[in-house]
């Protein structure tokens, strides 16, 4: 019989927590008894999980007694405070936010590219940012193949990546825009931030707020998790990170510079074509190519446009798309989960 876990999904109310739950049941996870945990304000509400009905608990220390792997995706300041507390009594935690990817105890992990760090948890693992996850598993297998020594990424962010908040004024702003009405922005780019403005018929050149040395926050996670997956502190990385006006699915134009001559267009694409999670589109004599609206909902990168650089023989052009609430955070965390069972850690 196969063995069953008992799993603990924090923020269980949110947009990504609800994407946790339907990625269980839909995988089929082995669970043998699932909690769902919330802040109080939802606690004692009832939420439906795989046909059943589950009453909301309070997310407290005591909470995580008797859990094996507890999901994170409540917040930063929660997971910093209960993921802790979550390891101390014997749990796994997969912590979907920034809080722990850049702690050197703290494997930083997406299946495909490096599962080997699993074995290295102290009790936490970090789930990568969204935009990084889809870059970093296309890039992989081709470092993998023909080495890598150079990424420059430009990003097309859906809203729901600023969650359910920013979706909300999309949809609102869209309806402003045609009815010629005065279009009201409060929460992008940064809800905290001084100003805000409208996303839509827009775009708008800033996730999260910026850092001293002129690199948004956002982008500041592309380049050090990406450092960190692929286990090379030295790689030149640079990220622009856009919000555009598209509800759900990340796009990505990256340019990369590999270390091995004579590398192909065709021998490029052969090795994304047999890539564990990748699904390769790119037939621009058909106009065959990744777009948002056709990756929502699905598991898969999708990698296309793939083309070689003009002036550098080593350096190719790629653009990839992903369904950022799946595999850029939801399936990604169940993926490391089941890759623990499979690899016999938990």
């Amino acid at each position: 019989m196969t063995k069953q876990y008992t799993v603990a999904v924090v923020g269980a109310t949110g947009a990504v927590g609800t994407k946790m739950m339907e990625q269980l049941a839909k995988r089929k996870f082995p669970i043998g008894k699932i909690k769902l945990l919330a802040s109080k304000k939802s606690a004692g509400k009832d939420i439906t999980f795989n046909g059943q009905s589950y009453t909301i608990e309070e997310a407290t220390p005591e909470a995580f007694e008797g859990v094996d792997i507890a999901l994170f995706s409540a917040g930063g300041a929660v997971s910093k405070v209960l993921a802790p507390e979550a390891a101390k009594r014997g749990a796994v935690a997969i912590d979907n936010t920034s809080a722990f990817r850049m702690d050197p105890e703290v494997p930083l992990v997406v299946p495909e590219v490096n599962p080997g760090d699993l074995a290295k948890h102290k009790g936490i693992i970090a789930n990568p940012n969204c935009s990084t996850i889809q870059m970093v598993a296309a890039l992989e297998p081709i470092k993998k193949a023909f080495g890598l020594s150079n990424v420059i990424v430009s990003t097309y962010q859906a809203v729901s990546g600023s969650g359910i908040n920013a979706i909300e004024e999309l949809k609102t702003q869209s309806g402003e825009w045609e009815k010629g009405k005065e279009v009201e922005a409060n929460v992008l780019p940064v809800k905290s931030d001084k100003k805000h403005y409208p996303i839509a018929r827009n775009v708008i050149p800033q996730i999260d707020v910026f850092t001293e040395n002129g690199f948004t926050y956002e982008e500041m996670k592309m380049i050090n998790e990406t450092k960190k997956i692929m286990h090379m502190p030295e790689l030149p990385v640079a990220a622009t990170c856009v919000r555009v006006p598209v509800v759900s699915g990340h796009s990505e134009s990256v340019y990369i510079e590999v270390e091995k001559e004579n590398v192909s267009v065709a021998d490029v694409k052969k090795v994304l074509e047999n890539a564990t999670g990748i699904l390769l589109v790119d037939d621009i004599t058909a106009q065959g190519y990744p777009m948002p609206i056709y990756a929502e909902g699905e598991d898969e990168v999708f990698v296309g446009r793939i083309r070689k650089d003009l002036a550098k023989d080593n350096g190719f052009h790629l653009w990839i798309v992903a369904d950022n609430l799946l595999k850029g955070a939801a399936l990604n965390s169940i993926q490391i989960a089941e890759a623990l069972i499979e690899e016999g850690i938990i």
